[in-house]
């Protein structure tokens, strides 16, 4: 049955409104009040036709054609799972009114206005009845209003209760009857009315109170929930099931009277049981650290308004499944390491598709109710020498440098500012000739700055800016060693350019952005541009390889290929494993919020190698084994420098 249809029927009875009517009004006779009934609502009537015509200073309800109501914006997994709603004052998510039950349609009509279909914005009977007992009442006790009332009311007029503001609903109905059709004034209606627990129209309120769709109401919960309109939070089935069963029992009664549901429809949907959701308004998110991500980055492209009331449906690049083990690994090595004399210690772990740059898992500590800073984006920490590989990508894109090359691990000093600087290494002694590879693998401190002043720190930073590390620094001597403040995301998305061979797309948390109809605000699909050598990063693959399998890295040792490069920083105060795969590139950090040093000893191939081991064994379950393109597959930059010449001084 149509809307229209059931709205036309007429009702048998007098409606329970007439009778609170009645009660109130006491001492006057019933042949006396009908007529005076039925002279005042000639009179209001007549009266609000001119007053329509006459209500200059109102609002132009024209303006409805463009409104939009605010909206919840719902950030989802990458497999369509919700993680959490994003909302100002309303929570509201608008659904089109065929996507409405029908049972509802009927219900709120019955409840809030029987003749809908029948009246041009106003209903003169329920307005003289209201006048009546509101001059009886000596104030404002009964308001007559239409469903078409309520919503200008709503949207135009303050929700003070006076009698010039029911003239002004009143005028502004009529007007809107003529420029919108009932459905559209139904739909909106539907989608602005307050339902109560910060629920904004029908489907937030489907969703919390009985964990469905408003399209898949029974009659049953359609009654309870049109019980709810006038005084939602008192009638609320969360508060007392008891007060909602009253209101339901009323608002059935309403629709047998108007011959809407028949008497079985009536007793069944009394006797259907009621399984009761859950208040959802300003839940916390699945994925804190995710969403909180999410939410910083529509509020930098869109504005703060339009992430609370915009209504955007956002895909993010994660699996939800994926990471909450991310986060449940960094739980369980915190409480690892603090057993192993790291007090008070943090973590950040991210995880990238170098193959799209998609963010797979990001975790920014190690329990985001004690602290809700994200470490991941927001945490500037040394790197130490998970740096380096950056500086030996920029000496393989010359073309003069290999990985067998030979470089000098010897002392040397360097004029810096007004004092002499002399590097030392990690265990303060010197191994002499050796390679590239081997000199990363050991992770040996003199070779790298002797290659950094070679290439020119300028260039290495110039390698960063590419790579999308923004962080400040100056070509100072040590840089090579990491002496600057980057995020654990930077250095994530760093590594993955290198493991995709030079080809980069921003990294990213977003897949795709549409309003609320299904519209595509906007695309994250992948488009790499290859903005590294192929080579020189190939080739900076190839010798982080050798970290794993014969250097600082051996805890890092997992089933497959793989590549990284361990970081500590002086007096271990951040230390870190970055390694990837071809499918993945992880990055795991550990250090203290007050940066003090976490342990003597503390390094990034003892105590970080391990989590990151731990982590990608689970994350790469069932995924196939691949293996790093060799150098020789891509074409070597060209250089008059001769192929494995020692570089000494």
């Amino acid at each position: 049955m149509s809307s229209r249809t059931f709205a036309n029927k007429q009702p048998q009875e007098k409606d329970s409104s007439g009778f609170e009517f009645f009660k109130g009004v006491g001492q006057i006779t019933g042949g006396t009040l009908l007529s005076m009934t039925l002279l005042t609502s000639s009179i209001v009537a007549g009266t609000l036709v001119g007053l329509a015509i006459s209500f200059r200073n109102l609002p132009d309800v024209r303006q409805i054609k463009n409104f939009f109501p605010s909206e919840t914006t719902y950030i989802y997994d990458i497999k369509g799972k919700l993680l959490t709603g994003i909302h100002g004052e309303a929570n509201r998510e608008v659904v089109p009114l065929n996507k409405v039950s029908p049972n509802l349609k009927r219900a709120v009509l019955a409840s809030e206005d029987g003749h809908f279909y029948d009246h041009h914005g106003i209903n003169p009977t329920g307005v003289g009845r209201a006048v009546i007992v509101n001059m009886v009442a000596g104030g404002v006790k009964e308001g007559g209003s239409t469903i078409t009332m309520q919503l200008v009311k709503n949207l135009f007029l303050s929700q003070k209760r006076a009698f010039t503001r029911k003239l002004a609903e009143a005028v502004l109905a009529i007007r809107l009857e003529q420029i919108l059709s009932k459905e559209e004034i139904l739909e909106m209606y539907l989608n602005q009315v307050y339902w109560g627990h910060n629920n904004y129209g029908v489907q937030t309120a489907a969703r919390s109170y009985f964990n469905k769709s408003a399209e898949y109401l029974t009659l049953g919960e359609s009654a309870m929930m049109a019980g709810l309109i006038q005084a939602p939070e008192e009638f609320s089935p969360f508060a007392s099931m008891k007060l909602a069963k009253q209101k339901q029992k009323e608002v059935l009664g309403r629709m047998i009277e108007l011959n809407w549901i028949t008497q079985k429809e009536y007793d069944d949907a009394l006797k259907q049981p009621i399984k009761l959701g859950k208040i959802r308004s300003f839940q916390g998110s699945a994925s804190p650290y995710i969403t909180n991500t999410v939410a910083q980055e529509l509020a930098k492209k869109f504005g703060r308004d339009s992430l609370l009331k915009g209504g955007m449906r956002v895909q993010t690049t994660v699996d939800a499944k994926f990471q909450a083990m991310a986060e449940e690994t960094v739980r369980d090595w915190h409480e690892k390491l603090q057993s192993q004399g790291l007090n008070k210690n943090q973590m950040a772990l991210v995880s990238i598709d170098p193959r799209t740059h998609f963010v797979k898992a990001l975790v920014g500590g190690v329990d985001y109710k004690a602290s809700e800073f994200n470490r991941a984006t927001q945490a500037q920490r040394q790197p130490g020498s998970s740096f380096k590989p950056f500086v030996y990508y920029t000496a393989f894109a010359t073309g003069k440098y290999a990985p067998d090359s030979t470089v000098i691990d010897a002392p040397v000093s360097y004029q810096d500012g007004n004092n002499r600087y002399f590097p030392r290494n990690y265990d303060g002694g010197f191994a002499g000739a050796m390679s590239i590879r081997k000199a990363l693998a050991q992770s040996r401190n003199i070779p790298v700055i002797k290659l950094g002043k070679s290439v020119g720190m300028n260039k290495v930073i110039e390698t960063c800016r590419t790579l999308g590390i923004m962080s400040p620094m100056e070509p100072v001597t040590s840089l090579p060693l990491g002496a600057i403040a980057v995020t654990p995301l930077e250095m994530t998305s760093a590594y993955a350019t290198l493991a995709n061979y030079g080809w980069q797309s921003p990294p990213t948390v977003i897949v795709r952005i549409t309003d609320s109809a299904g519209n595509v605000i906007l695309d994250n699909t992948p488009k790499p541009k290859q903005v590294l050598d192929s080579w020189a990063s190939a080739a900076t693959i190839d010798i982080m390889t050798s970290v794993i399998t014969e250097g600082t890295g051996k805890n890092a040792a997992i089933d497959r290929p793989s590549a990284g490069k361990t970081g500590t920083t002086s007096s271990e105060k951040d230390i870190w494993f970055i390694g990837t795969v071809p499918q993945l590139t992880t990055a795991v950090w550990v250090g203290r919020d007050d940066s003090k040093q976490l342990a003597h000893g503390a390094t990034g191939g003892v105590m970080v190698a391990p989590i990151w081991r731990d982590f990608m064994m689970k994350a790469l379950k069932g995924v196939p084994v691949e293996k790093f393109k060799p150098p020789s597959q891509f074409p070597r930059p060209k250089s008059n420098f001769s192929r494995g010449e020692a570089f000494g001084r």
